[in-house]
């Protein structure tokens, strides 16, 4: 019983000892653990780019968008961040990030996907949402709709009376 304690103690202390080493191991190998906020995003949109293990900063660059700054993140020693614009005429689909940052670089496929942008700001006014014809043929059928509820309303008040 006691060979069994023993052994379980030990194992714990060297999986707290790997775990403890670990942080400083990735740190002196270069970029890790790179993340893109928000992971689905329209064309045009702004993403952040965090990385892991690149203290001094560096570059971030997809097909999608323009290749951006990387700048250290105060109070994560290890840590840097970029915003990246995505093109506003990029294709719909996944993208791969590389990383550059301390001599190394990391690419992660299937980072993040592009998805069709929204058409903001002009309401009804264009051609690709209700059309004229649309409009004309809700519009007949919001004038049927009263003109039949007059008729019901006018029967019934006649039938009241009668």
């Amino acid at each position: 019983m006691r060979n069994s304690r023993a052994l379980a103690v030990s194992a714990a202390a060297a999986a707290l000892l790997l775990g403890a080493a670990a942080p400083a191991a990735v740190a002196g190998n270069g970029p890790a653990n790179i993340v893109a906020l928000p992971s689905v995003i329209a064309r045009g949109g702004q993403m952040t780019v965090t990385v892991d293990g690149c203290p001094r900063g560096g570059a971030v660059y997809s097909d999608a968008f323009r290749s951006t700054t990387l700048s250290p993140v105060k109070g994560a020693n290890l840590t840097s961040r970029g915003n990246a614009t995505i093109y506003s005429d990029a294709r719909p689909g996944t993208y791969d990030i590389t990383v550059h940052c301390s001599g190394r670089r990391l690419t992660r496929p299937n980072a993040f996907t592009v998805i069709g942008g929204v058409r903001g700001g002009l309401g009804g006014s264009i051609s690709s949402g209700a059309t004229p014809t649309d409009m004309a043929i809700g519009g007949g059928l919001v004038a049927s709709a009263v003109i039949g509820s007059g008729v019901f309303w006018m029967r019934r008040r006649c039938e009241n009376h009668a």
